[in-house]
């Protein structure tokens, strides 16, 4: 059973990784996709999560929102522990508390956009209220489009309306997969200011992965991996400083492969 702890106030934990890892492979020859993460992050706060390709970027959301169980560690979200529970009961909590914005919009096209938005909430079986969610596509700027099919929609707007679905249930955490990677750069930017806007405004808890410089910079703080270990953070971040970190930690991602290699 999941050991669930007080409700957590503003400022409070949101997500806290102790010792994760992720093995994938055979035991002969394993891949530590992570290797002994341990992280906390408080509510209300916008991180973004990046490093070189085969870093372990998407292990670790996976295994942060309990899409996928970690090999060792435990992992913490508003104080229940995901890798205690059932597959059933891990199901229910992530309906319950987590959110999920993906570089694929992941809308049903035969429903609306009310109809997608208010779906997460009747799946877990709570109660929709139609004000609350007709205020948050408002806020969203798509009031107007309510009755509007995905197909109908920009994939700017097919994205806002993933960010208000996730909006709505209230979620603990949300966390953000390449949420602009299939976008033009004028709709990522409104994309990023609405993810900012919902820590901001709606005190929401964002964890987004990225390879992109612009989009970090959004965020409050950017932690970066590599090899499945964390190796900085950077706070206040700018996209020339993220960039520029970036390129030294690949040299040095590639100076130790060449060295393994020799």
């Amino acid at each position: 059973m999941f050991t669930q702890g007080k409700a957590t106030p503003r400022n409070a934990e949101a997500l806290r990784l102790v010792g994760v890892r992720k093995v994938h492979g055979t035991a002969e020859q394993p891949v530590n996709a992570l290797d002994g993460v341990s992280l906390t992050l408080a509510s209300g706060t916008f991180t973004a999560v990046m490093g070189p390709s085969g870093s372990g970027k998407s292990t670790l959301l996976q295994c942060a929102a309990g899409l996928d169980r970690p090999t060792a560690g435990t992992v913490h979200v508003d104080g229940a522990e995901l890798t205690a529970g059932t597959e059933t009961e891990l199901t229910k909590f992530r309906r319950q508390r987590i959110g999920f914005v993906f570089q694929q919009f992941n809308l049903l096209p035969m429903l609306t956009v009310y109809q997608n938005v208010t779906l997460p909430l009747r799946l877990a079986g709570r109660k929709v209220d139609r004000r609350h969610c007709r205020a948050v596509l408002e806020r969203v700027g798509l009031g107007q489009r309510l009755d509007h099919r995905p197909a109908e929609l920009s994939g700017g707007q097919q994205q806002r309306v993933a960010i208000a679905r996730t909006l709505v249930t209230s979620p603990s955490v949300i966390f953000a997969d390449e949420p602009t990677g299939a976008l033009d750069t004028r709709s990522a930017r409104d994309v990023l200011v609405l993810l900012r806007e919902a820590v901001h405004t709606f005190g929401q808890t964002v964890v987004m992965v990225t390879h992109d410089p612009v989009a970090a910079s959004y965020a409050g703080s950017v932690l970066f991996l590599a090899d499945g270990q964390l190796v900085g953070e950077l706070r206040n971040p700018t996209a020339e400083a993220v960039a520029e970190r970036m390129t030294h930690l690949a040299d040095e991602v590639e100076r130790r492969r060449v060295l393994a290699g020799a």
